[in-house]
C-alpha cells in the first residue's frame, strides 16, 4: 500500500493534466479539475518550504549541539534564518519594524546584508568564468582557434567600450555579431539544448506517471 497508493496518485495526477491541456479550463470538468489540481500544487510546495526550514534547522542545530568543526557557521546560519523569518510573519501592529514592508527588520536585513551579499557572490564568480574562458579559449586548433576569435568579439560588442572600438572597423562588426553570431549559430545552439531539456524532462515525466521512477518515494 505505502508504494502502490503513491505511484497510482501520481499516474492519475499525470494523466489528468496532460488530457486537460487539449480541455477548456473555464467550460470543462476535466480543465476545472486541472485548476484544481495546480492550486494544490502551489499549497503543497508552500509546506515543502516550511518542511526545508524545519530540516535546515535540525541540521545546524545537531552540529552546533556537537561542537563540530565550523559549528560557528552553522550558529549564524540558524541566526540568520530566524531573524528573517521571524519579524516578517510578525503581525505590523505589534511593531511598525514586524512584516516585510519598507522600513521593517526583514526590509533593512534584506538591503544591506542579503543583496550586498548575493552581488559580492556573483561579482566573485566573475572572475572564476574570466579563468576557465582563460583555460577553455586556447588556439591550438582551428575550431579552438574560431571560438577564440568569436570569444572576444562577442565580448567586445557586449561593453560599451569594445563597441565603440569595434564600430572603427568598417563592415558594421557589432551589427554582423547580433545578427549572425547571436541570433543565428548561438539561437540555433540554444534550441537545440531547450529541445534535448525538453524531451528529457517528457522521458523522466513519462517514467514518473507509468510508475517506473521512484525516487520521489526513496527507492530507485
Amino acid at each position: 500500500m505505502k508504494t502502490t497508493l503513491p505511484v497510482a496518485i501520481a499516474f492519475l495526477g499525470g494523466i489528468v493534466m496532460v488530457i486537460s491541456f487539449f480541455f477548456n479550463e473555464e467550460t470543462t470538468a476535466i480543465g476545472q479539475l486541472s485548476g484544481v489540481m495546480l492550486d494544490w500544487l502551489i499549497i503543497i510546495g508552500g509546506f515543502t518550504l516550511l518542511l526545508g526550514v524545519v530540516s535546515i534547522t535540525r541540521v545546524n542545530w545537531s552540529a552546533l549541539k556537537r561542537k563540530q568543526d565550523g559549528w560557528f557557521y552553522n550558529l549564524l546560519t540558524l541566526l540568520a534564518i530566524f531573524a528573517m523569518a521571524l519579524p516578517s510573519v510578525l503581525p505590523k501592529s505589534w511593531s511598525p519594524l514586524f512584516g516585510r514592508g519598507p522600513g521593517t527588520i526583514y526590509d533593512w536585513l534584506f538591503l544591506y546584508l542579503q543583496a550586498p551579499m548575493m552581488a559580492t557572490m556573483f561579482a566573485t564568480l566573475a572572475f572564476y568564468i574570466a579563468s576557465a574562458a582563460y583555460r577553455a579559449f586556447r588556439a591550438r586548433s582551428a575550431e579552438a582557434t574560431i571560438l577564440l576569435i568569436t570569444a572576444t568579439l562577442v565580448m567586445l560588442w557586449r561593453v560599451p567600450m569594445g563597441e565603440a572600438f569595434l564600430n572603427l572597423f568598417p563592415g558594421d562588426i557589432p551589427h554582423l555579431l547580433n545578427s549572425y553570431i547571436m541570433n543565428g549559430a548561438n539561437l540555433a545552439v540554444q534550441r537545440g539544448i531547450i529541445i534535448g531539456a525538453a524531451l528529457g524532462a517528457a522521458s523522466m515525466s513519462l517514467r514518473i506517471i507509468l510508475g517506473i521512477e521512484r525516487t520521489y518515494m526513496g527507492k530507485g
